[in-house]
């Protein structure tokens, strides 16, 4: 369903007239034309409202976190099957590599039994609401590409993300925050900003990126010595203005600006808050732990809390290509507690049911060695065609595990997942039918999960 054609903005735009003033332009649009089609694009009644999207960029080992292979630990260190590696491509593995089983144990969590490796401890207290989806595959084994198909389901620059699908398709429930807000740590991803993008959709369905350090968005606050109330009269009569260049050429982006003015004027005061953790409880920061990550933690709960419809959080860097076991275990160090306190936190507010937490990269890691044999030295290479994502909260069935790879973890031997088939589920999870929201752009009616065929897995729903 393409929302452009469902309502004439200009005819909207002339019968409102001046009185608009300070509202958000953009919110009353949007609203309105999701009023103005019912059940349109409405798979089922939704079972969450908001989403928590976790990418650890460079993609982690889920040989080591969640998919455990005694096979593959009884062959440490001996020649791969040559069926492993031979015709197939890889980033940097040459010559015929060795297999390299996973040094940390798994356990057994919670009710459902659910198996985690030693490095995720305070994850594996939340295992009843973890559904492992063990099958996925991608088809892309570089970074910048393979990330793109995550984000937006296609290896190429220029297409909407995920997040900006969801806001151009539910819109938001906070008039004083972006429906999309992004968060990073570490390394910036491989493909860039082009991952939190809205390609093209209007770009006010792109995510705003909050800042870990100092103001947590540029040049928010208004210049020393100017006050809200000449700043109010500033914006009003910019907005006057390009509503009369509205009138005259009709560009949507013109609406998107004015959008974008006075969600600024309005994140001057909802922003400090959003960022005051000095309100929260000793408990609720101590369940949290410290650090940037636990904080953009803390803050995405406080985001869907106040109605914000999707929330991404990048962690990097995770491409242990050497040096793996110590990486590996300061990076779960890392986003252990805190994405366990999240899922808590939600539970304990009731905002688990209506959240989805989904977790993942852009594709896992190879059982064959590569680098230096010492344990300290070696590391595992690219893996495309197995790797394992994990769901939370929204409808989805907690402590299960879905699909599963074979004896050595390199391919899928059960219940093949496509990325879009994630997508798609979470589309169905928040009532939307990925079949119906498109837009038109070049000539075709455009959808997150591209022409080929797409599931929604329903196995995994609770």
């Amino acid at each position: 369903m393409d929302l452009n054609t469902n309502l004439n903005r200009r005819q909207l735009l002339s019968r409102t007239g001046a009185g608009i003033g300070s509202l958000a332009l953009g919110s009353l649009l949007q609203r309105d034309a999701l009023a103005a089609m019912p059940e349109a694009f409405q798979a089922v009644a939704p079972r969450a409202k908001s989403v928590i999207f976790f990418h650890m960029t460079g993609a982690p080992s889920q040989l080591d976190l969640f998919d455990e292979k005694p096979v593959l630990r009884k062959y440490d260190r001996q020649l791969a099957p040559e069926e492993l590696f031979k015709g197939k491509r890889f980033s940097f593995l040459r010559g015929h590599p060795k297999l390299l089983g996973s040094p940390y144990q798994f356990s057994k969590h919670g009710k459902s039994g659910l198996a985690l490796s030693e490095l995720l401890p305070r994850l594996g207290g939340v295992a009843d609401e973890l559904c492992l989806v063990k099958s996925v595959h991608t088809t892309e084994f570089n970074h910048g590409p393979a990330q793109l198909v995550f984000h937006t389901g296609l290896n190429r620059q220029g297409n909407p993300s995920i997040g900006s699908w969801t806001t151009y398709g539910l819109g938001s429930e906070s008039e004083n925050l972006p429906a999309y807000v992004v968060f990073l740590t570490g390394n910036t991803p491989g493909a860039g900003a082009n991952l939190w993008k809205s390609g093209f959709l209007p770009s006010v369905h792109q995510g705003v990126q909050l800042r870990g350090e100092g103001d947590p968005v540029l040049f928010l606050n208004s210049p020393k010595g100017v006050t809200s109330e000449e700043r109010r009269r500033t914006l009003d009569s910019i907005e006057a203005l390009n509503r009369q260049n509205f009138e005259l050429v009709g560009d949507p982006e013109i609406q998107t600006r004015i959008e974008q003015y006075e969600m600024a004027f309005r994140m001057q005061s909802s922003v400090p808050d959003l960022v005051d953790l000095s309100q929260e409880s000793e408990a609720t920061l101590d369940m949290y732990g410290k650090g940037e990550f636990a904080g953009q933690c803390l803050k995405a709960r406080r985001l869907v809390e106040r109605g914000v419809r999707f929330v991404e959080l990048f962690h990097g860097d995770w491409d242990t290509h050497a040096g793996q076991k110590g990486r590996l275990a300061g990076l779960t160090k890392e986003v252990d507690q805190p994405i366990a306190a999240l899922i808590t936190d939600l539970k304990q507010r009731g905002l688990l049911d209506q959240t989805l937490v989904v977790w993942g990269a852009e594709f896992g890691r190879t059982p064959m060695l590569q680098g230096d044999e010492s344990p300290a030295k070696c590391g595992r290479d690219h893996q495309k065609d197995a790797f394992t994502v994990w769901i939370a909260g929204g409808g989805i069935k907690g402590g299960t595990t879905y699909g599963s790879t074979n004896e050595l973890g390199n391919e899928v031997a059960e219940n093949p997942v496509e990325v879009r088939d994630l997508h798609a589920t979470m589309m169905h999870l928040l009532g939307i039918n990925h079949e119906k929201l498109t837009y038109r752009f070049q000539g075709f009616d455009q959808r997150l999960t591209g022409v080929e065929e797409a599931r929604v897995i329903r196995e995994i729903l609770g």
